[in-house]
C-alpha cells in the first residue's frame, strides 16, 4: 500500500492504546528535512516501480510452486497420521503438517491476502477469493491488518496491533496493574495466536467501551464461528476419524501442528514489530503526512530478521518486515533482492535499519515485555 488520501478508522481505539501521551524519546528521523523526505520517497518509489514492472512468468511460477509444496506437505502429513499410533509416523506426519500450516499462513495466505499476486488475475490465487487455514476470516483479517495496521503502523491510538490491546510495549502506553502478568500473557498468546487474533479482530474492547454496537460484534462472531467450525471439524473430527483406533493420537498431532504454527508466527511477527530500535508515533504524525514521511514511519516502525533463504520462506518473507511495510503489495519473493538497496538508502539518510537473528531479536522482545510490565520504562533524565 502506498500512502494516498488520509484515512480514518471507523471507531476510536479504547483508552488502553490511546495515543495521548507525547513521545518520550526523540525520533531517529528528527534530522531529516522536507527535501530529504521527498528525495527518499522518489528513490523508494523507483524501487517499487521497477519491481512491479518486472513481474512475469517466473513470479507466477514461484507462487504456484510454493502452493504445490504446501499442499504436498499437507497431504503427506495427513497421510502419515492415518498410522499415527506408530511413533515414527506420528513424528513425521506432525512435522510435515506443521510446516504445511506455516507455509499456508505465512508465505501464501498472508501475502495473497495483501494482493501481492492479484496482478496475475488468477481467480484461484486472488485477495478477494483466497481463504486460509486460520481462525480469522479473510475479510476480518484484511480490515485489521491490511487497512488499520499497515496504514497506521505503530501510531499510538490508531494501530491496534501495537501490543494487541493486551500488552504494554511502549513507555507511552498507560500502565495498569494487570500489566504485571503480561510476560505470562505473552506465552499464552503465543500458544493460541490464531485464536487470539481472530477474537481480537472482533474488537470486543470497543463494545465494552460503548464505541461499537453489540449487534455488529454478534454478527462478526457468527461469521467467525462459521469459519472456525470447519477448521475444528477438519483437524479434530474428520481426519482423526480416518485414523480409526488412532483417533486421539491424530487429534493430538493436529493440535501440536496448530500450536507449532501459532508459536512460530507469533515469534516472527513480534520480532518484526517490537524489538529494540523500533519506534512508535503520536497521532499528530499523521497530519499532512507526505509519502516520504509515510515511508520513514514504516522503516522506523519495523525490524528485519536475518537468516537463510529457507528461513525467509518459512517466515513468509516477513523476515524482511521493513521491505514488506514499505511495499506490502509487492510479491514477497522480491524482498530479499531489494533489501540491500533499502538498507543502503537508510544508511545514506542516517536512518537505522534494525535487523538481527531471530533468537537475539526475540530475546529483546521478551526483555521489553518484562520491563514494561512495570510502571515507567522511558529514558532516564540527564
Amino acid at each position: 500500500m502506498r500512502k494516498s488520501e488520509p484515512l480514518v478508522v471507523e471507531n476510536p481505539l479504547p483508552s488502553r492504546v490511546a495515543g495521548s501521551v507525547p513521545t518520550i524519546a526523540p525520533s531517529a528521523a528528527a534530522h531529516l528535512t522536507p527535501e530529504q523526505y521527498d528525495a527518499l520517497a522518489v528513490e523508494l518509489d523507483a524501487i517499487r516501480d521497477e519491481v512491479i514492472g518486472s513481474l512475469g512468468e517466473a513470479d507466477a511460477q514461484y507462487i504456484h510452486n510454493v502452493i504445490k509444496l504446501q499442499r504436498g506437505l499437507e497431504i503427506a502429513g495427513r497421510g502419515a497420521l492415518i498410522f499415527s499410533l506408530n511413533p515414527a509416523a506420528w513424528m513425521a506426519g506432525t512435522a510435515a503438517l506443521s510446516v504445511a500450516k506455516i507455509l499456508d499462513n505465512m508465505e501464501i495466505g498472508h501475502n495473497v491476502l495483501h494482493g501481492q499476486w492479484d496482478w496475475m488475475k488468477d481467480p484461484k490465487i486472488h485477495s478477494t477469493t483466497w481463504e486460509w487455514d486460520h481462525a480469522s476470516t479473510s475479510k476480518a483479517w484484511q480490515k485489521s491488518h491490511n487497512y488499520e495496521h499497515h496504514t497506521f503502523t505503530n501510531v499510538r491510538g490508531k494501530d491496534r496491533d501495537l501490543g494487541y490491546a493486551v500488552m504494554r510495549v511502549t513507555p507511552e502506553q498507560p500502565w495498569r496493574p494487570i500489566d504485571l502478568i503480561q510476560p505470562l500473557t505473552n506465552v499464552g498468546l503465543s500458544l493460541i495466536f490464531e485464536w487470539g487474533i481472530a477474537i481480537y479482530d472482533i474488537e470486543l474492547e470497543k463494545v465494552q467501551e460503548g464505541t461499537k454496537p453489540w449487534a455488529q460484534a454478534k454478527q462478526e462472531l457468527k461469521a467467525l464461528w462459521r469459519k472456525t467450525r470447519k477448521q475444528l471439524a477438519k483437524d479434530y473430527v474428520l481426519f482423526p476419524l480416518l485414523s480409526g483406533p488412532g483417533f486421539v493420537s491424530t487429534a493430538v498431532a493436529n493440535l501440536t501442528a496448530n500450536t507449532v504454527r501459532n508459536i512460530w508466527s507469533h515469534a516472527v511477527i513480534f520480532c518484526g514489530h517490537f524489538p529494540d530500535g523500533v519506534e512508535s508515533f503520536e497521532e499528530s504524525r499523521l497530519e499532512n503526512e507526505s509519502q516520504g514521511e509515510w515511508y520513514v514511519r514504516q522503516m522506523l516502525g519495523s525490524a528485519n530478521l536475518t537468516g537463510s533463504p529457507t528461513f525467509h520462506l518459512m517466515t513468509g518473507n516477513l523476515s524482511h518486515q521493513i521491505e514488506h511495510h514499505l511495499f506490502p503489495d509487492v510479491p514477497s519473493n522480491h524482498y530479499a533482492r531489494i533489501a540491500p538497496r533499502v538498507r543502503e538508502i537508510c544508511e545514506r539518510y542516517g536512518l537505522p535499519y534494525t535487523a538481527g537473528p531471530l533468537p537475539k531479536q526475540y530475546a529483546k522482545v521478551v526483555r521489553k515485555i518484562i520491563r514494561y510490565a512495570f510502571p515507567g520504562g522511558g529514558p532516564k533524565a540527564a
